[in-house]
């Protein structure tokens, strides 16, 4: 006996997201939240060990520090989103696969199609976010590290000065002592001794402060007696003073383009050919994102016999000469090797055919013309 349905019922009780859909969301968010933690810890503590280093060679700021690490986690979690969530994918279906669950999608009429449609729903808004955060989160984050570490270098002297204790810049050359710090950040009792061109000053004051004026920053000394000569000689210069000001020397840093700390309006539409390339890896973030699941998708079968993460090797190869691939199109489209079009464009092709391949090999190579053929009529 047939049911007599009424015209587009099938049609109007279709939902836009289905249980299968909300159950590998799920699970792909959860499992691509873990991978990219794990990831980006490691890559940033690696980072952040080097920063530490300048920050005890007192070439940055303690106080800096949070907000460098900060900075560092949001590029690092932009660069390393599509790994992350081609991990994920991998893990999830490698999992539904081994649990018997894609046997029980495949009984219920599921195909590549179901599978892909639940894994686009979160990969394409995230492709989307990672657009943004590429083009514009990114770059704004490098610019901000590369400007505190330029503050940092240039006011590296007089840092990390304590009370109580003798305090070496300038490879030596100057030394400083303060008694005491007040909270009005005041010194008092201070001795200087600053070694230049072969000749020596010696500061005593009762007290100094760092000042900011118009024409840079000073240090200023109260109540004091300087001692100037030349080490070795009879020729000493004393002199006693109410105040005296010593204006400190910003060091000249030497200026470096940062590419991924450029605006995207000065990149788009440029003709520098570092600045063509620069663009395309920050296209290649969300590129990746979509063309790796797209992979991930048939890599993910497994045997019955193998493990969740049977394909994960091939999954690190694969994505390993993918990143290698990009960092050498960039580099070819810099110096001229090849044509901006053709950097831009071959490894992303490159990475549909081979996800065009393992669809092949997993469903047949008929069953794909005859996707393409429907598609195309």
């Amino acid at each position: 006996m047939e049911a007599d349905w009424p015209e587009g019922y099938k049609m109007g009780r279709r939902k836009l997201v289905t249980v299968l859909d909300k159950m590998i969301i799920h699970d792909l968010l959860k499992t691509l939240l873990s991978v990219l933690t794990v990831i980006v810890v490691i890559i940033v503590s690696r980072k952040f060990i080097r920063i530490l280093d300048e920050a005890i060679a007192g070439q940055v700021s303690n106080e800096t520090l949070l907000s460098i690490l900060g900075l560092k986690t949001i590029s690092a979690t932009v660069e390393f989103l599509p790994v992350a969530l081609f991990m994920a994918v991998l893990m999830v279906m490698g999992r539904m696969y081994r649990d018997q669950e894609m046997s029980a999608v495949a009984s219920a009429g599921g195909g590549a199609g179901t599978l892909y449609r639940a894994v686009f729903l979160l990969v394409v808004p995230l492709s989307v976010l990672a657009l943004g955060l590429s083009l514009y989160v990114s770059p704004w984050a490098e610019a901000n590290v590369d400007q505190i570490m330029k503050q940092g270098e240039e006011s590296a002297d007089l840092r990390g000065i304590a009370a109580g204790k003798f305090s070496e810049y300038s490879q030596g050359d100057l030394v400083f002592y303060v008694e005491k710090i007040s909270d009005d950040k005041k010194m008092h009792n201070v001795f200087v001794q600053n070694r230049q061109n072969g000749n020596m000053d010696i500061i005593n004051a009762d007290a100094a402060r760092i000042e900011e004026l118009a024409d840079g920053r000073y240090i200023i000394f109260e109540n004091g007696e300087q001692v100037r000569g030349q080490p070795g000689t009879l020729n000493y210069v004393i002199e006693q003073f109410v105040e005296y000001a010593v204006r400190l020397e910003t060091k000249e840093s030497v200026v470096s383009i940062n590419r991924q700390a450029l605006g995207v309006d000065l990149l788009w539409g440029s003709k520098v050919k570092a600045y063509i390339a620069e663009l395309q890896r920050r296209f290649s973030v969300p590129l990746g994102a979509l063309l790796l699941s797209f992979i991930a998708v048939p890599l993910a079968q497994i045997s019955p016999r193998g493990g969740v993460y049977g394909n994960m090797l091939v999954g690190f190869l694969i994505y390993f000469s993918y990143g290698n691939l990009v960092r050498v199109s960039q580099s070819w489209v810099m110096t001229g090797t090849i044509p901006a079009w053709l950097g831009g464009a071959s490894v992303n092709v490159l990475l549909l055919l081979i996800g065009s391949f393992l669809l092949a090999r997993l469903y047949g190579w008929q069953w794909l013309v005859m996707k393409i053929r429907g598609k195309v009529s």
